[in-house]
Parts: C-alpha cells; sequence; structure tokens
C-alpha cells in the first residue's frame, strides 16, 4: 500500500456518523473526527458499541467540531485505550466537554463520580489549538505531519483540517483536507470559511451536495412574520432546534426583531392584552445544556463576526436579552407546558432537540399538536424516518405521528411550516466553490446521502472540466490505497466514475 492513504470508519451511508482515519505509514496513523450515526437506521445501542476498528498508531484524535455526530463516539474510543491527545480548536475545547457530559449522562451513567471521572480524563487529554497555525502531531519513522484549523463557519469553533504530510527525499508535501461541515454563507454570528490555499486530496461532506439553499437575506424577515401571525392567533411556536448552533442563531436574531420593534414602539408597550404586544412575548429556552453552551458562546464573543461584535459593543446582548427564559429543572419544564397548552398566551418555544426523537420538544408536542392554534416551526434538516421528519411532511396538510416509544399516535392539527435559510451546511454552489479554490485532485465525499453525493460528483466533474483541471471524485464507501499517486488516479479512474 502506497502512503498516505485513507480509511472510513463512519459518515459513508448518511450524514452522520463522520470518523476517517488518515494513515501515515504500516502504524502510524492519525483519526479525524469520532461520530455518532443517528437517525431511524440506526440500531438501538449504537452509542454504547464498542469500535469496529483497531485503535493501534493512532497519535491522535483531531476534532473539526462538537456535534455528536461528528464527536458522539470518544467515549468508546476512550473505553477501547486511546490515551492520545484530543486536538481541537479553542472554542471546541470551551464545549467538547458539555456536549460530552450531557451525553454521557443520558446514554452511559449519571453517576457523579463516574461522570467526573470521565471528564477529568476527557479534559487532561483535549489540547486546543489557535486557528491559521501550524501544529507539528508526527515526526517519527521517517514521516512527519502538521496540521492547520481553518474556520468552517459552521457552529462556534468548527473547522477544517489541513494535514501537510512530509517524506524524506520527496518534494513537495502531499496535502489532505477533511472539511468536516462546512457552513453556509451570511451567519449572523461566526466568521466566513476561510477557503484552503491548495489540497491532493479533499475529504469533502455532501449533506446538501443536491440542492442549493433559499435567499437567506430575507429570513429575519420571515420569522418576524412567522412571530407576528403566531401573535394573533394567540399560539405558542415551537421551534425544534439542537443545543448547539442554531439555538444561539435563533435568538441572535429574536433579538434583533425584538430591538428593532422596541425602536419603532417608543411611545410604550401595547396595552396589556393587546395580542400583537411583542413587549410582552416570552422567548422560552428549554435546555439545560443549550443554556450552558449559549453562556459559552457569550464568553467566546471575541470569536464572533465583526457585525455580532458591534452589537454587543452597542449596549445589546443578543445571547442574553430579557425576554429571554430559561427553564432548567424538568419540574419547571412540565409546568410551562401545561400552562401553555391551558391558555391562550402567545410564546416563542426552542427545545431540543432538533429532530423530535427525544429531549423537552417531545412533551410539547405531545401536548399542542392536536391544537390549530400552534405552530411547528422547523428551522433544520429531518432525517428521515425520525418524528421531525413526519410531522414536517404533514405541511399543509394533517396526520398522525408517534413521537416516541409509548407507541401512541397524535394527530397533527397545529400548522407546520418550515423556514429555509438556515441550514448550517454548505449548499451545493457553497461545496464546489470551496473544492474548486483548493484545487484539488482527488475528491472524496463523505456525510452525504446517496443522492446527494451523487449529484455532487457530476457538479464537481462539470465545474472543474469548464476550467480545464482533472479531478477524480469518489464515494468513501469505495476502498482507497495511495489516494493520489498519478499512475494509479490515470489507470484506476474510470472506475470510480
Amino acid at each position: 500500500m502506497e502512503y498516505p492513504s485513507l480509511s472510513h470508519h463512519g459518515g459513508t451511508r448518511g450524514v452522520t456518523g463522520s470518523c476517517h482515519q488518515l494513515h501515515l505509514d504500516a502504524v502510524t496513523s492519525l483519526l479525524v473526527d469520532c461520530g455518532l450515526e443517528q437517525g431511524a437506521d440506526v440500531a438501538p445501542g449504537a452509542e454504547f458499541a464498542p469500535l469496529a476498528f483497531d485503535i493501534q498508531g493512532i497519535q491522535a484524535l483531531v476534532v473539526t467540531h462538537v456535534h455528536l455526530d461528528h464527536v458522539g463516539r470518544i467515549p468508546a474510543l476512550l473505553a477501547a485505550g486511546f490515551r492520545g491527545p484530543i486536538l481541537c480548536s479553542e472554542p471546541s475545547a470551551k464545549l467538547l466537554p458539555l456536549v460530552l457530559e450531557d451525553a454521557y449522562k443520558l446514554g452511559i451513567s449519571a453517576d457523579p463520580v463516574q461522570v467526573d471521572r470521565y471528564l477529568a480524563l476527557l479534559q487532561r487529554l483535549i489540547v486546543a489549538l489557535p486557528f491559521e497555525q501550524w501544529h507539528p502531531v508526527v515526526e517519527c519513522g521517517g514521516v512527519a505531519c502538521s496540521i492547520r484549523l481553518q474556520r468552517a463557519g459552521h457552529l462556534l469553533g468548527s473547522a477544517y483540517v489541513e494535514c501537510d504530510v512530509r517524506y524524506p527525499g520527496i518534494e513537495p508535501s502531499s496535502r489532505i483536507i477533511f472539511s468536516g461541515d462546512l457552513g453556509a454563507p451570511g451567519n449572523p454570528l461566526l466568521r466566513p470559511v476561510q477557503p484552503p490555499e491548495r489540497a491532493d486530496v479533499l475529504v469533502l461532506e455532501s449533506t446538501y451536495g443536491d440542492r442549493l439553499h433559499p435567499d437567506r437575506s430575507d429570513r429575519q424577515q420571515r420569522l418576524e412574520v412567522a412571530i407576528d401571525r403566531a401573535l394573533a392567533n394567540g399560539g405558542t411556536i415551537l421551534i425544534p432546534a439542537f443545543s448547539l448552533g442554531r439555538t444561539q442563531e435563533l435568538l441572535y436574531e429574536i433579538e434583533g426583531i425584538l430591538h428593532r420593534k422596541a425602536l419603532l414602539n417608543k411611545a410604550g408597550p401595547a396595552p396589556d392584552g393587546d395580542p400583537l404586544d411583542w413587549s410582552q412575548l416570552p422567548i422560552i429556552l428549554d435546555s439545560p445544556l443549550a443554556q450552558r453552551i449559549t453562556g459559552v458562546y457569550r464568553e467566546l464573543h471575541d470569536y464572533w463576526n465583526a457585525e455580532a461584535r458591534a452589537r454587543l459593543a452597542e449596549g445589546c446582548d443578543p445571547l442574553g436579552f430579557s425576554q429571554l427564559i430559561c427553564v432548567d429543572t424538568h419540574a419547571r419544564h412540565q409546568q410551562v407546558v401545561n400552562y401553555l397548552k391551558s391558555t391562550g398566551r402567545p410564546a416563542i418555544v426552542i427545545a431540543g432537540n432538533g429532530m423530535c426523537s427525544g429531549g423537552r420538544i417531545v412533551n410539547y408536542l405531545k401536548a399542542m399538536l392536536g391544537d390549530p392554534r400552534h405552530e411547528v416551526m422547523f428551522v433544520g434538516y429531518q432525517a428521515r424516518g425520525t418524528p421531525g421528519a413526519v410531522i414536517q411532511a404533514s405541511e399543509g396538510a394533517k396526520g398522525f405521528v408517534r413521537i416516541d416509544l409509548d407507541g401512541e399516535m397524535y394527530e397533527i392539527r397545529a400548522k407546520v411550516m418550515t423556514l429555509g435559510g438556515y441550514s448550517g451546511h454548505s449548499d451545493q454552489v457553497g461545496l464546489v466553490r470551496f473544492a474548486q479554490g483548493c484545487n484539488a485532485r482527488w475528491i472524496v465525499l463523505v456525510h452525504g446521502e446517496g443522492r446527494g453525493k451523487q449529484v455532487l460528483a457530476k457538479a464537481l466533474r462539470r465545474a472543474f472540466a469548464q476550467v480545464g483541471h482533472e479531478v477524480c471524485v469518489t464515494m468513501a464507501a469505495w476502498p482507497s490505497r495511495g489516494v493520489w499517486r498519478k499512475e494509479w488516479f490515470l489507470s484506476e479512474r474510470e472506475g470510480f466514475l
């Protein structure tokens, strides 16, 4: 086998479970992400399953970002004996313990002693790296590898990973890039993706490889219209959202709407009881994890983009405004559910999880799906087979959904809408632009459904052909070997196209 080479332990069958191994020689490798497969097709207990690959020789784990589909198998990695460094960006180093502590308590053990022991081990292994700086990882046995993290614009701290690999007497070095999840432009909080300078091999996500996102410029206006409608109807808007990333974007934009409304109504709030009184609208964040993560986002405002930092300088607090109500205990959560179900008080509820397959959003749905005053607003991807996908498919019609394992079917009479423009992933245009920016010779598509990868592969070949650049595009399910050697590229190329 020629080196470096790649093997993939996840992220090949769908949009979750990213886990990729860069083999530098026969006994030395790096692991990039160690994520959990999610969705209806995944066998129960997948989060507890032992790793299906040998960790011998893995020098480090590099984390692109801290969503569970990229880090959810770290407990299994540690259980298998891995004690190497966990390299990630400085924001990710703050967020990773929060995310993995929550997952550990829910899926493995809530015993305080075990949790503390697990977190102590995790903290010993995490190494925070600054963006845009090379960091040596391997220098042994005639091979050297350095990595550099660059902003990926997906969520706070997200990065794509540049790996520069050198062997004695071979010039130039080999450059392999792992995209992680690339963000869409126009994120209200984050700085944009920094394009790579070059790549021999690009391991590229393809979540939205078969589609284009709607215009994001008017998404705040559409959010405002939807909230106005709910206020007029005396109902609650239920927004299923994952605790990390999407929740903070929503809070930022809702605060912007509230701030603008306040400026337009300086004469004072509307009379008490007015159904259109925005100044009395409670914004309910019902997720302890989301609250903790939002606190970290506020601490790390130096990593925000210029516009968001300017809002802070003007005296606004986009993630901690006065109408934001945080629900912590389960008892308080149940009180809020019962209150909103039994009254006509309008409210906005942001609760996890984003695909309605668990978390506190489930109790809101059970209580309120059958009432047409209320509205379920989707702002993110709904994986096939999840309750969220079933509810989303009922938009404009009625139907029934089984929300959890109790087996009961719930009628969908609440309004359902999907608010576009909030995707955390780049669309086809953005993915092609990223790939062209680094002039990759070989592109390996991961983290996408079959159609998404196939459509993106055609778009990439077409775009590269238009500029006279030869590229080989493969799917990660194919075996890879000596991935960019010219003679292999030329002889095997047709087998992969």
